[in-house]
C-alpha cells in the first residue's frame, strides 16, 4: 500500500501487514498503521494524528470508526468495541473494516509530568480542537478513501461507536459531520464533558470535608448501607422487587438520605450528618455563589455500592496514584490543562492534583466557557455537540442518519440525569418525535460501562443497524447480567426490558426470570 493510492497529501503510512486469525485477531485481516497531519504546536511538541485501520478479508461492505475513551493520546486497537459486554464480539469480528486513532496527540510523550502527562496537550490549541472534533473529522475522510480504495468498493454504510469520551466523540460528530454517520451507537456518553469535570472538584471538596481523607470518607459498608436503602424504597416501584429500579424517577421523590443518618449514640449501622451532607451535595451537583448551576445533579441509584463508583470518586487502589480516585489524579489534570481557559499547569504528584481540586474556586475558576487571543475556542466550544444546550440536531435528522444513547443511571463521572435532560430538550425541539431518529435507553444499576449491579449486557449496536439498514426501529432492548457479575448473582440468566426514555419496564405478571413479563409504559 503505497501512499500515492490514495490521493492523500499528508498521509503517512508506516506499517501494512497481513493479520492472520490468531489470538488478538478474530479473523484473517490487513492492518494498516499510519499517521495524517504532522505539524509542529504552539508549545513546540510535534502533533500528528495516528491511527490503525483494519480490513477484513471476507469484508461485509461495512465500515465502524471506533471512538476511544479518557483522554485519548494512544491508538487502541481497532477491533471495533460494539459496548456490549462481550469483548469477543467485535466490528471487526463481524466483518467490518475499522478504524481507531489517538485523536491526534500522544499522551506518553511527556513522562516527566507524571499523572499530568496525559493532559499536557490542552496548553496547544490546535490539539485541543482535535482531542475535541477535528481528529475524527480529518481521520474518518481519509480511513474511508482507503477503504473504498482498498476494496475497489463503495462503503455501504458507515457507523460511528463509542463510549464515554467515544460516546461524546460520536455525539459531537453527529452535530458536525452529520452526513458521515448513517448510525452513531454512543454508551454513557461525556457529552457535556467540561462541565462534568467540575463536578470532579466538587465532589472532591464534599469528600474531603469528612474527614481530611477523600480515600476514607466512606467504607464500602457505607455505600453498601446507602444501595441497600435505595433499593429498599425504590425497588418495588416498577412492580416487583428484583434489585432493579426501574422507576428511577419516582425513585429519585422517594428516597429520602437523611434517613440513614446517625441519631444519639446509634448501634445500628448509619451514616455521619457530614457524611449524609455530602452525599446530598454531590448527588444535587456543583453551583457556584450565586446558586446557578455548573452542571447537573443526579440520580440516586444503588450502582453506588460498585467497585466502580468508588474507583472513579473515593479511591483507586492503585500505588503510583497514592490510592486515590480517579477523579483526583487523571480527572483533575483534564480540568486543569484541557477544560480550563487558559490552561493552567498542574504538577503530576497525586497531592498536586488532589490540591488543585481542593482549592478549585466554583466562582473564579470555572472557565470552561471562556475564550482568548489563543484559545479561541472554550472548552465547551470544541467538546460538545455545537447545539449543546438547545440541540436539535437536524442535518443529522435530515440526512437520515440513525443514533442510539444509553447511559447506566448509576455513571459516576457523567450524570445521566443530564443525557436525560438532553434528550427532552431534543425531543421539544423535534416536535415530541426525537424517536424517529434517536433513541435513549437508560439502565437501571449500571455505572460507568458493563461491571455493576443492573443487567448490563445487551446489544444496541445490532439493533441501531437494524435500524439504519432495514428501516427496524428498536422497541425495547433484552439486557442480562455479564456472567461473572459479583453484584447481582440472582439475575445471571434472568433478561430484562430496556425501554426507550421515558417509558418504564414495569411487571405486569408471568415469569419473573423473563423480559417477556415487563411491558415499556
Amino acid at each position: 500500500m503505497a501512499t500515492h493510492d490514495f490521493g492523500v497529501d499528508d498521509l503517512v503510512i508506516t506499517e501494512a501487514l497481513a493479520e492472520a486469525v490468531g489470538e488478538n485477531a478474530p479473523v484473517a485481516h490487513c492492518l494498516v498503521r499510519g499517521h495524517i497531519a504532522e505539524r509542529t504546536g504552539l508549545d513546540g511538541n510535534t502533533y500528528r494524528i495516528s491511527f490503525e485501520l483494519r480490513l477484513p478479508d471476507d469484508w461485509n461492505g461495512r465500515f465502524v470508526h471506533q471512538f476511544n475513551g479518557g483522554n485519548d493520546g494512544a491508538v487502541v486497537p481497532a477491533m471495533g468495541n460494539l459496548l456490549n459486554a462481550d469483548p469477543s464480539d467485535t466490528a471487526l469480528a463481524r466483518g467490518y473494516a475499522v478504524v481507531s486513532s489517538d485523536a491526534g496527540h500522544d499522551g506518553s510523550v511527556h513522562p516527566e509530568a507524571g499523572l499530568a502527562g496525559g493532559a499536557i496537550f490542552g496548553f496547544d490549541p490546535e490539539a485541543r480542537s482535535d482531542y475535541g472534533y477535528g481528529a475524527v473529522m480529518k481521520l474518518n475522510l481519509v480511513a474511508t478513501t482507503m477503504v473504498e480504495a482498498y476494496y475497489g468498493d463503495a462503503i455501504a454504510y458507515s457507523y460511528g461507536v463509542g463510549g464515554s469520551n467515544g460516546g461524546r466523540h460520536a455525539m459531537v460528530q453527529a452535530t458536525r459531520s452529520p452526513e458521515a454517520f448513517d448510525g452513531i451507537l454512543a454508551g454513557y456518553p461525556g457529552f457535556n464533558l467540561p462541565r462534568a469535570a467540575i463536578q470532579h472538584a466538587w465532589d472532591v471538596q464534599s469528600f474531603d470535608a469528612i474527614n481530611g481523607d477523600v480515600r476514607k470518607a466512606f467504607t464500602p459498608e457505607d455505600l453498601k448501607l446507602v444501595s441497600d436503602a435505595v433499593l429498599g424504597a425504590c425497588d418495588g416501584l416498577d412492580g416487583l422487587e428484583d434489585g432493579i429500579i426501574a422507576d428511577s424517577p419516582a425513585c429519585q421523590s422517594t428516597f429520602d438520605i437523611s434517613t440513614l443518618t446517625c441519631e444519639g449514640n446509634a448501634t445500628e449501622a448509619c451514616l455521619t450528618a457530614a457524611q449524609v451532607e455530602a452525599l446530598r451535595r454531590i448527588h444535587a451537583g456543583p453551583t457556584n455563589s450565586r446558586g446557578e448551576a455548573l452542571y447537573s445533579s443526579w440520580a440516586w441509584d444503588r450502582g453506588i455500592e460498585s467497585g466502580d463508583w468508588r474507583f472513579w470518586k473515593l479511591e483507586s487502589g492503585i500505588p503510583p496514584w497514592d490510592g486515590m480516585p480517579l477523579i483526583a489524579t487523571m480527572g483533575a489534570s483534564s480540568l486543569a490543562q484541557i477544560f480550563s481557559n487558559p490552561p493552567v499547569q498542574v504538577e503530576g504528584s497525586p497531592a498536586a492534583l488532589e490540591q488543585f481540586l481542593l482549592g478549585y474556586d466554583f466562582d473564579t475558576d470555572a472557565t470552561v466557557d471562556a475564550t482568548d487571543a489563543t484559545f479561541t475556542e472554550s472548552p465547551m466550544d470544541f467538546m460538545t455537540p455545537t447545539d449543546v444546550d438547545n440541540p436539535e440536531m437536524a442535518d443529522f435528522r435530515d440526512a437520515g442518519g440513525k443514533m442510539i444513547v444509553f447511559h447506566g443511571m448509576s455513571d459516576p463521572v457523567f450524570s445521566a440525569l443530564d443525557t436525560i435532560r438532553w434528550y427532552e430538550q431534543l425531543d421539544a425541539n423535534n416536535g415530541g418525535n426525537a424517536e424517529d431518529f434517536t433513541l435513549l435507553y437508560t439502565v437501571p444499576g449500571m455505572g460507568h460501562g458493563s461491571g455493576s449491579p443492573a443487567t448490563d449486557k445487551f446489544d444496541a449496536f445490532t439493533a441501531l443497524v437494524d435500524w439504519v439498514e432495514n428501516g427496524t426501529a428498536p422497541t425495547h432492548l433484552v439486557a442480562t447480567a455479564t456472567p461473572d457479575n459479583p453484584y447481582v448473582p440472582d439475575l445471571i440468566g434472568v433478561t430484562r426490558k430496556l425501554c426507550p426514555h421515558p417509558a418504564i419496564a414495569r411487571y405486569t405478571g408471568g415469569d419473573e426470570k423473563s423480559h417477556e413479563s415487563f411491558t415499556c409504559e
